[in-house]
């Protein structure tokens, strides 16, 4: 079983797009932390992720320690392994705790919208100052150390136009594993869709002039769509399935389907059990059930099986039901699935190294780790 702990509901930034409920409470507790990680391990077959989330965990680096710390116990007592990963906004992100995170094997995601302007329109320090020189030190020591470190970009209606500048930039500063996801709940208009159009087709002609450059990197959402073209069955089951893969774990203790649930509350019908009790099968049951059912104008749509719109998570954030699909991405997939195509086209054609062992050949992460870490490339 995977987990996401929700170590606290305070933070450190003002975000627009923040999953912490208005009112910050108390942090998880050793205990609940403890009944988490054997809840999870009690649940795994190979493996536990564990994903400790926010608001901003490093605001409490002392616990993550010790839930690792923990956990590494718990494996040499016959536990399942635990893999780690902290997503945090960067602004606490100091040399201590990268070497810790290199000491340990914990991967480390970083959340920064780009360039200076877009970054700082919607991520604001408690004060009303601008973030961007803190994030920006902070995601330059990780990606130092750890230079595979995903960074996780927003883009809302005000940002688009940036969008293609701000992947530049970021890739420039040494990152090598871009998530770009949209702002769903945003108040996207028609001019909105058009510059996302525009950037999504010039982003998608640096990508192909970055890949003949020989430019190592991970940029979704277009390797997705990529790969849906390549294996439209292996997407279909990979795709996210509320409450499937991954359970999330307010600091209280109680658990949730994914982690946007955890703002309903304990007594909401997204509560699906606690750490201490375990999981209502009964209540998760229900909620899969009902996430199952597919929207009706999806049903005929030419590329069902190569969207996102089954994620429940992402649809209960911007539509309130978790198999309503909202017109941003109903829009936006539309978009990307024949940019992707067009990528992949070109790249194929002309039979271009990098892009037929990044799409074609299984072992090419691994395969590429050692010819860096060797010094070959």
């Amino acid at each position: 079983m995977h987990l996401t702990l929700h170590l606290t509901t305070a933070c450190n930034l003002r975000c627009d797009y923040c999953y912490s409920p208005p009112r910050p409470g108390p942090p998880m507790t050793e205990d609940v932390a403890r009944r988490a990680l054997e809840l999870a391990a009690a649940g795994a077959t190979r493996a536990a992720g564990i994903v400790l989330f926010g608001g901003e965990p490093l605001l409490h680096p002392e616990l993550i320690v010790s839930i690792v710390a923990r956990a590494r116990a718990m494996t040499r007592s016959g536990a399942v392994p635990f893999h780690f990963k902290v997503t945090t906004n960067g602004v606490l992100l100091d040399d201590a705790f990268v070497r810790f995170a290199v000491q340990e094997d914990v991967s480390v995601a970083v959340s920064c919208d780009g360039i200076r302007e877009a970054h700082d329109l919607h991520r604001r320090l408690l004060n009303g100052g601008p973030s961007y020189a803190e994030v920006r030190g902070g995601l330059l020591r990780l990606l130092r150390a750890k230079p595979y470190s995903p960074v996780l970009m927003v883009v809302r209606p005000d940002t688009a136009r940036w969008l293609t500048e701000s992947v530049s930039e970021l890739l420039e500063l040494g990152c090598r594993y871009l998530v770009v996801s949209l702002d769903h709940a945003a108040g996207w208009d028609e001019a909105g869709f058009e510059e996302l159009a525009r950037q999504y087709d010039a982003l998608g002609r640096h990508y192909v002039a970055w890949t003949r450059a020989g430019r190592k990197f991970y940029l979704s959402p277009f390797e997705v769509k990529i790969g849906t073209h390549l294996d439209e069955c292996r997407y279909r089951a990979d795709r996210c399935e509320l409450g499937t893969r991954q359970l999330s774990v307010d600091p209280s203790g109680k658990l949730y389907p994914c982690v946007q649930f955890t703002r309903a509350g304990p007594t909401s019908s997204w509560c699906v059990g606690d750490v201490e009790t375990g999981i209502s099968t009964a209540s998760l049951a229900r909620i899969r059930a009902h996430a199952a059912a597919e929207h009706q104008p999806c049903r005929a749509c030419a590329i069902r099986q190569r969207c996102n719109h089954t994620c429940g998570c992402l649809n209960w954030q911007a539509t309130g039901s978790v198999n309503e699909v909202s017109e941003v991405l109903c829009r936006s997939e539309r978009m990307l699935v024949p940019i992707a195509d067009r990528i992949g086209a070109e790249l194929f054609q002309e039979r271009n190294a990098l892009f037929l062992h990044k799409h074609y050949n299984p072992a090419w992460p691994l395969l590429s780790l050692l010819e860096e870490t060797k010094g070959w490339s």
